[in-house]
């Protein structure tokens, strides 16, 4: 065994491996420090963590994480002094790092990938954690949804019984981890009108968690999310403790509702749209209010929120905008289908999807995404596929029923930027739908372009 560096000395290796790497790459490399740190002693990250005065909040989802704990920063900034591992660095070594450049910080407060959320809650032993919902997801790094929950399941009993356990409630499965404690907040949605009339065909939780019935819904808003309840045992969704009512949907641009809480209720006014977003500002909200957080500081932080990087964010290229919409599993693939819809089509879509160990190997979720409604709807003209599978981007599109002769198959993703842009008309808005890493690479070749700075300032 070789010999362990004190403390201090593996603080200053992993900490000048930092700036090595940030030299090397331009301002990233995120994560190296912490990947150092953690080579040299696992523990040392639990002796950070420590010395942070209010402890530590997780956020963990498979969908949302990282723009429901960048909202939690826009409402605790001011009330605390955070380290957020704001540019989504999300597993152990993601956070570490960010634990690494906290100088002075007295919250932690820490996205964090759904496998790696156990190793990290048993690490830092959160205050507080925020569990938002569990979709099926990269079948090949993390198997099907109900292992990632038996897993969640034995970290929750885990935490501490000071900790606060905030959890959506309108999924099956996150919604019963509060069966076992005390402190927790529930949190969902409580608007009818904005529900479809029948689950989607990939729905992922549709059988009872107690005696395998298939749930009856009352409302189904994002996927398997909803108003459930099982007619054979009885076993249903929980109480909410913290809702969105009066939901207003305003197109591609924004959403309203009604924040009601235990402490009062305020009408929120999110510049984010969909459904989905109003989730991450719900349990968003119920996190910042676990942490301290008045309600008027939680309208005040939703209210001035600007998307998180990726996540219907725009970026001007000259007189165009191009709009970027992450897309990386069947459930939130549907929802931005659903707003496209909703907010307007546009008249042409670049596609792209690539099969990176960040994306997923298996490319085959492609196929349980509704495209249909999409491609059925007037306007929508030319579709430019792209990524490292653009061809089976094509072909689904073909099976979707769009004209195989209006799909351009444009493998090179700086290339389909161009094409898009060139067809797009002077003040137009050019929508990009990427998968995780060829987002990233977008957002390097418009930084590199001089179009936007990188990524990791614009999250800060």
């Amino acid at each position: 065994m070789r010999p362990r560096l004190p403390f201090a000395a593996e603080i200053a290796v992993a900490r000048a491996a930092g700036r090595l790497s940030r030299l090397v790459h331009a301002g990233g490399g995120t994560t190296i420090p912490g990947k150092v740190l953690w080579n040299l002693d696992p523990g040392a990250v639990d002796r950070l963590a420590a010395g942070l005065a209010s402890g530590s909040a997780l956020v963990s989802a498979t969908n949302g994480k990282t723009t429901t704990a960048a909202m939690v920063a826009s409402i605790l900034g001011d009330r605390y002094r955070l380290v957020h591992n704001h540019a989504g660095a999300n597993l152990v070594s993601g956070v570490a790092s960010a634990l690494l450049d906290a100088r002075d910080a007295d919250l932690g407060l820490f996205e964090v990938d759904e496998a790696a959320f156990p190793l990290v809650a048993a690490r830092l032993q959160p205050r507080a954690v925020c569990l938002g919902n569990l979709f099926r997801d990269q079948l090949d790094r993390y198997g099907e949804l109900e292992l990632v929950a038996e897993r969640w399941r034995g970290a929750v009993r885990e935490l501490s019984d000071d900790a606060w356990l905030i959890v959506n409630g309108d999924d099956p499965q996150v919604g019963d981890l509060a069966r076992e404690r005390q402190r927790t907040i529930t949190f969902g949605l409580d608007d009818p009108r904005h529900a479809r009339s029948e689950l989607p065909h990939a729905a992922d939780s549709k059988w009872c968690l107690r005696c395998g019935t298939p749930y009856a819904y009352a409302a189904s808003y994002v996927g398997h999310l909803g108003d459930y309840r099982c007619p054979a045992c009885g076993h249903a969704r929980p109480p909410l403790d913290v809702t969105a009512r009066s939901l207003e949907l305003r197109g591609l641009e924004r959403s309203e509702f009604d924040l009601v809480t235990p402490a009062g209720t305020r009408r929120v006014r999110l510049a984010l749209p969909g459904l989905y977003n109003v989730y991450n500002a719900v349990g968003a909200a119920s996190l910042a209010q676990a942490l301290g957080a008045g309600l008027d500081e939680v309208q005040a932080g939703l209210e001035r929120f600007s998307p998180a990087f990726g996540r219907f964010e725009r970026i001007a290229v000259s007189d165009r905008t191009v709009l970027l919409l992450l897309v990386k599993n069947p459930a939130g693939a549907n929802e931005v289908v659903r707003t496209l819809c909703d907010g307007g089509v546009p008249r042409l879509l670049v596609l792209a999807l690539n099969d990176a160990t960040a994306d997923g190997k298996d490319v085959s979720w492609i196929w349980d995404v509704d495209f249909e409604p999409l491609f059925d709807a007037p306007g929508l003209e030319t579709i430019v596929a792209s990524g490292s599978r653009a061809a089976e981007l094509a072909l689904r599109c073909k099976y979707a029923g769009f004209p195989a002769d209006r799909v351009a198959v444009v493998p090179d993703l700086a290339t389909a930027l161009d094409r898009g842009l060139a067809e797009t008309p002077p003040g137009g808005e050019l929508v990009v739908m990427p998968t995780y890493t060829a987002m990233l690479e977008l957002q390097a070749i418009l930084t590199g372009r001089g179009h936007a700075p990188p990524y990791w300032e614009r999250a800060a």
